[in-house]
C-alpha cells in the first residue's frame, strides 16, 4: 500500500515538472531588439565582407595581376555608377529587368501553383506530367531564347515565355514535394472535420506543404531571374529598352570592363535584395508559425 502510495506521488510529481516545463516553454518573454545588437548581428558582417572584396580587388590592381582593361579597378566602376547616374540610365536599366522578372514570375506563380497541386494530388497527371516536369526543371532556361524568339519575336512576350518556362517547373515541384512531406495522419484529420476538396487543399494542404512550397518558390525565383538575364542577352533590340542583361552585353561588345562589372553587380546587387526583401521574412514567418524559430 505504502509503495503505491509512493509511486503515485512520484507520478504526480513528474506529471507537474512536465507541466511547469511545458509553461516555461510557452512563456517567451518578447521583447525589443536593441538597435545596436541588430546592426551588430544583421547589418555589420555584410559590410564587412564587402569592404573586404573590395580591399582584395584593390590589391590585385595594385599588384598588376592581369591588364587594366581586363580587370578594372572599383573606381572605374563607381565612375561608371556615377555616369549612368548623371545620365539618368542607372535607375532604368534596374527597373526595366526587375519589373519584367517580378511580373514573369507572378505569371509563373499563379500557373505553377495550380499545376503543382494537380500533380501532388492527381496520380493519373503526376504519371504523365511528373517526368516531364523534372526535364524541363533541369533544361538550362538559355535552350528556349532561340525558339522563343523564332515563335514570339523580338518583344517582351518572348522574354516572359522565357521566364515562364524556366520558373514554372521550379514552383510546381517544390509544391509537389512540400504535398509529399505531409503526414498522411494530417489528411485523414482534415477529412474526418470536413475539409475536402478545394476547402481541405486551402485549410490543409496548402498550409502544411508551406515549407516544400516556399523552397520552390525561391528555386523559382532563381529560375526567373537567370533565364530573363540569358533572353536579355542573347535577344537584343530597340524595342525592348535597355536592362541589365543588355547592359551587360553592350559592354561585351564594347569591351568595357568596367560596364561590365557594372551589370554584374546590378544583378547581384537585385538578387540579395529580393531574398532579403521578400523571402527571408517568408521564411521566417513559416519558420515562427511552425514554432521553430522564437522573436525575441
Amino acid at each position: 500500500m505504502a509503495s503505491t502510495e509512493t509511486a503515485a506521488k512520484d507520478t504526480a510529481q513528474d506529471l507537474a515538472g512536465l507541466e511547469a516545463g511545458l509553461d516555461a516553454l510557452d512563456a517567451v518573454q518578447v521583447s525589443r531588439t536593441p538597435v545596436r545588437e541588430v546592426l551588430v548581428r544583421k547589418v555589420l558582417p555584410p559590410v564587412v565582407a564587402v569592404v573586404l572584396v573590395l580591399v582584395v580587388w584593390q590589391i590585385l590592381i595594385w599588384a598588376q595581376v592581369t591588364d587594366d582593361y581586363k580587370l578594372p579597378s572599383p573606381s572605374q566602376v563607381w565612375d561608371e555608377v556615377t555616369d549612368a547616374w548623371a545620365q539618368g540610365t542607372l535607375l532604368g536599366y534596374i527597373w526595366t529587368s526587375v519589373s519584367r522578372g517580378l511580373l514573369g514570375f507572378l505569371l509563373a506563380l499563379a500557373i505553377g501553383t495550380p499545376l503543382g497541386l494537380l500533380v501532388s494530388r492527381v496520380k493519373l497527371i503526376r504519371a504523365a506530367i511528373g517526368p516531364v516536369l523534372s526535364g524541363l526543371q533541369s533544361l538550362p532556361s538559355v535552350a528556349w531564347v532561340p525558339p522563343a524568339v523564332i515563335w514570339l519575336g523580338l518583344d517582351d512576350r518572348m522574354m516572359y515565355a522565357v521566364i515562364l518556362l524556366g520558373a514554372v517547373p521550379s514552383i510546381a515541384n517544390g509544391l509537389v514535394a512540400g504535398v509529399d512531406q505531409i503526414p498522411p495522419l494530417h489528411l485523414r484529420a482534415g477529412k474526418t472535420l470536413g475539409a475536402t476538396g478545394l476547402r481541405g487543399t486551402w485549410h490543409i494542404v496548402l498550409p502544411a506543404a508551406l515549407p516544400g512550397y516556399l523552397a520552390g518558390l525561391k528555386q523559382g525565383w532563381a529560375f526567373s531571374w537567370r533565364s530573363l538575364m540569358a533572353a536579355e542577352i542573347i535577344a537584343s533590340s530597340p524595342d525592348l529598352g535597355v536592362g541589365l542583361g543588355q547592359l551587360l552585353e553592350q559592354g561585351r561588345e564594347t569591351s568595357s570592363m568596367s560596364m561590365v562589372f557594372l551589370a554584374i553587380i546590378l544583378i547581384l546587387t537585385v538578387g540579395i535584395a529580393i531574398d532579403l526583401l521578400i523571402f527571408s521574412p517568408l521564411e521566417r514567418w513559416v519558420l515562427r508559425g511552425r514554432g521553430l524559430l522564437v522573436k525575441n
